[in-house]
């Protein structure tokens, strides 16, 4: 197959791409800046803008398959003039509209947990928008809604880290926020496959790793994995809200009103829907694991509301 991976240059998108050359298919990585990203060589670079249909349409035409990875982090303010709605929505709808005219067949959208046109953040109302694109479309198309991705490169244990600091540390509400952190490793295999098989057309999944973790043990383990220990401290949510508002008007500060509102929003899942690619939860790995350290006590995911 030729596909196409929007974002194919990124944390995720790298690991894809190797991924889908590994397994035969002839693919290409879009982004604003080709150059980035370590890519076999049998994978092809392509320069270009999804905000600006443009600069994408010639290059979506004639592929079988088109990946939308392209996203900004929910964990930080978006960086100059971008935004959410500009990115999610917009790319997505430039996307999608270059793919119905180029003849493309298969369309996998990386959405997240929460994503709603409701939502209570920017990042999770853009992404439910985007959804509703892609499924109004005339595509082949599937939706996936991971947990936090993480892995080399990924954000999220180096943001724990830049909003604390070693062994005495303050979280708002003593860092109680769940995550359902899953690999990159993981992930990337479910990805491909539904780029494979037609299976898994018109599905919704909703992926997360196999435990549960709060922000407090998320702090820890990015901190024992360097033979650090840190005591977290609890910071009421209503200041820590009000403090990274305020931040927030400051424009090299990187946290404002949304990342705020996150932290009111736990990320785990209901069902993991991981058993439809094959795979237990048990068989994933988790954050203790990858960083080769285990401080906390495992938590059961569970099954009330995310």
């Amino acid at each position: 197959m030729k596909v196409l991976v929007a974002g194919g240059t990124g944390f995720i998108g790298t690991t894809l791409c190797t991924e889908l050359d590994d397994r035969g298919h002839d693919v290409t990585a879009l982004s604003r800046d080709p150059s980035d990203g370590d890519l076999p060589a049998g994978v092809d670079r392509a320069m270009g803008d999804v905000s600006a249909y443009d600069s994408i349409v010639d290059t979506v035409a004639g592929h079988d398959a088109v990946v939308n990875l392209v996203s900004l982090s929910p964990l930080y303010k978006p960086p100059g003039d971008l935004d959410h709605e500009t990115v999610h929505l917009g790319g997505t709808a430039n996307l999608v509209r270059a793919a119905e005219a180029g003849g493309v067949d298969r369309f996998i959208q990386m959405s997240g947990l929460g994503a709603d046109p409701d939502a209570p953040t920017d990042f999770l109302r853009a992404k439910g928008k985007a959804e509703d694109v892609v499924r109004d479309s005339h595509l082949a198309w599937t939706i996936f809604r991971p947990s936090v991705v993480f892995g080399d490169g990924a954000e999220f244990l180096e943001f724990t880290k830049q909003v604390t600091t070693p062994y005495v540390t303050g979280l708002p509400n003593g860092g109680q926020t769940r995550f359902q952190p899953i690999w990159v490793g993981d992930l990337v295999p479910m990805l491909a496959d539904a780029v494979e098989d037609h299976s898994h057309v018109g599905e919704v999944y909703e992926l997360a790793g196999p435990q549960i973790v709060t922000l407090a043990d998320a702090t820890r383990l990015a901190y024992a994995a360097e033979g650090k220990s840190v005591k977290i401290l609890s910071v009421p949510l209503s200041m820590a809200k009000l403090g990274l508002t305020a931040a927030g008007a400051i424009p090299f500060v990187p946290f404002g009103p949304d990342q705020a509102r996150s932290l009111e929003m736990n990320n785990t899942v209901v069902t993991n829907d991981v058993s439809a690619f094959g795979v237990s939860e048990d068989e994933l790995t988790t954050l203790g694991a990858y960083l080769e350290v285990g401080i906390h006590e495992p938590r059961e995911p569970q099954r009330e509301s995310a």
